[in-house]
């Protein structure tokens, strides 16, 4: 950490660290990940995911700030509702401020960031991450200019591990939902199966695979089925 204050010539310590990554497949269930380091080690009770509600399509630098402004707002908010109440800051789950903000993208994302902190009159340091073209970190981006460090630098090493598990916990995320949406619309495609028997089918059955796997019998067992909708699904996957 004090590594990283020096390259960047920082006066005031780093402690918490955030990092914000964007992760989408031709714009398909964008979503956003926050990933905390405080002193040097991740602290994943205050991971955060935020599923991109109001951009249209793959737009990363839309999405981001969409990110970046629903975080620091909420920041904001509950340190005025925990002031009023005379607690800690640190009680709300997006109270604390981060001492340095990590962007995994360059000059693009930086202006993004910088520009919704200056919006909200937060003043906080913001890097970007740039990467060579294994998509490796290779350096910082900071006011405009890019801080070669060596990889084998402990600071280095630490950015590196940030991004990756910046990258990770959105991929991560992404693919959840993904997979969430695609179960759901191929039972949506079955005549009959409207959300409530959906749901309680991968209730009863814990998985599509054993959906299809069903006899008719168990089909018709579950809740709110009766003998014409269990026919339904056994002959959509039959």
């Amino acid at each position: 950490l004090q590594q990283i204050q020096q390259m960047l010539g920082l006066e005031q310590n780093i402690y918490r660290i955030e990092a914000f990554d964007i992760s989408n497949t031709q714009g398909f269930e964008s979503v956003g990940s926050m990933v905390v380091f405080e002193g040097g080690k991740p602290k994943r009770s205050d991971y955060r995911k935020f599923r991109i509600k109001f951009v249209v399509g793959p737009d990363d630098y839309a999405s981001m700030e969409e990110v970046l402004q629903r975080r620091f707002k909420r920041a904001l908010n509950e340190r005025q509702e925990l002031k009023k109440k005379g607690f800690e800051m640190e009680l709300g789950k997006f109270s604390t401020l981060p001492d340095l903000i990590l962007m995994d993208g360059g000059k693009g994302q930086v202006n993004v960031a910088e520009k919704v902190l200056s919006d909200l009159g937060l003043s906080i340091p913001v890097c970007g991450m740039v990467k060579d073209d294994r998509h490796r970190t290779r350096g910082l981006l900071y006011q405009n200019k890019e801080i070669n460090c060596p990889m084998s630098t402990e600071g280095m090493k630490l950015v590196t591990r940030i991004q990756d598990e910046a990258h990770r916990f959105a991929i991560e995320y992404h693919r959840k939902l993904r997979s969430k949406q695609q179960i759901q619309s191929i039972l949506d495609e079955i005549p009959g199966i409207g959300p409530v028997r959906r749901k309680n089918l991968l209730q009863h059955f814990g998985s599509v695979n054993k959906i299809k796997k069903a006899s008719l019998d168990e089909l018709k067992s579950v809740t709110s089925m009766n003998e014409k909708s269990a026919e339904s699904v056994y002959q959509f996957f039959h």
